[in-house]
């Protein structure tokens, strides 16, 4: 019979250090007046993003979704009063297999009331000088970055423009020669090129102002999307919304995505009626993050993948 590796994928000492992190990550939480909460890790409701995958389960006869960020169920919350809410959710998405990525990983979720993302960057920022003993957190806008590194203004760059950035770092087979999506040049250069380049700053870098095109959750101010990213070392680590209170907009951007989703032949979605619900009877002006907690772990204690810092990554799950 073949000998099975039943050993965890992280040493005993690194669970041991992630467990006083847990501690020191409440504590900030707590003394900051936040509400500690749990919600479903399986829902009625998958999500209709484009870019992630839900996993489904099967109970009492239905199909369900092991949620892929507890953002839906966190916003009831607040709708019905919660104040200041943070969690440590266990998520499950269907995508990327790697070093930095797991189909099951922890979020650390929290969402704070009449603050925009500008002033939730300031305390991502105190949050990581605490827990990385990192430099204070740099900002620079979508446009400034693109500039920077890819020579170009993503704002008003055409398609061959963006194609030929993609040649000149070897790209080209990544996306198909007739695609015309202008987002998915973007997605490409950001996680191929300028996340890399970003290490060179040695301190967490905020990226902010997204294109209206990738707004999701968030509201747009000037034709630009009120939603930040946060990268350390070339690691996306987070991604932050000054949140969209509108339902029926919110419902909108839901139905374009479906859309979206049949055209490209992706698995149906039902809508969450409970979340449009909740925005209906009115979200507080807030701003919210998601960080991955595996990810700043393993960059708290000098590791260079999340299997060093969970106790049973995927292939020993």
């Amino acid at each position: 019979m073949r000998e099975l590796n039943w050993q965890p994928s992280a040493s005993i000492q690194n669970l041991q250090q992630r467990a006083q992190l847990l501690i020191q990550i409440r504590k900030f939480f707590n003394s900051r007046g936040y509400l500690e909460v749990e919600t479903p890790v399986m829902g009625h409701y998958g999500i209709t993003d484009l870019y992630l995958s839900n996993v489904t389960a099967h109970c009492q006869a239905q199909t369900t979704y092991l949620q892929t960020s507890p953002e839906y169920h966190m916003k009831r919350l607040l709708a019905a009063g919660s104040g200041p809410i943070f969690q440590l959710a266990r998520v499950f998405r269907n995508d990327e297999l790697g070093r930095w990525h797991n189909p099951e990983f922890t979020l650390l979720e929290w969402y704070q009331l009449d603050i925009d993302n500008h002033s939730l960057m300031v305390e991502v920022g105190e949050f990581l000088q605490e827990l990385l003993h990192c430099e204070p957190l740099l900002k620079k806008t979508y446009q400034e970055v693109f500039l920077t590194f890819c020579a170009l203004d993503p704002f008003v760059a055409s398609i061959s423009e963006l194609q030929e950035v993609l040649r000149r770092y070897n790209l080209e087979p990544v996306l198909s020669v007739d695609e015309t999506d202008r987002d998915q040049y973007l997605f490409l250069l950001m996680s191929h090129v300028i996340e890399p380049a970003l290490i060179s700053e040695n301190r967490p870098v905020a990226v902010y102002d997204f294109p209206e095109s990738q707004a999701a959750l968030a509201q747009i101010n000037k034709g630009r999307a009120a939603r930040f990213e946060v990268y350390y070392r070339g690691v996306e680590l987070a991604n932050g919304f000054h949140e969209l209170t509108d339902g029926a907009l919110q419902q909108q951007r839901f139905e374009v995505d479906s859309e979206k989703r049949r055209q490209k032949g992706l698995p149906s979605v039902e809508i969450d009626p409970l979340f449009l619900s909740a925005l209906s009877v009115g979200l507080p002006e807030c701003s919210g993050v998601a960080l991955g907690l595996d990810r700043l772990i393993a960059l708290a204690l000098g590791q260079t993948s999340i299997s060093d810092v969970v106790a049973f990554d995927w292939g020993r799950a």
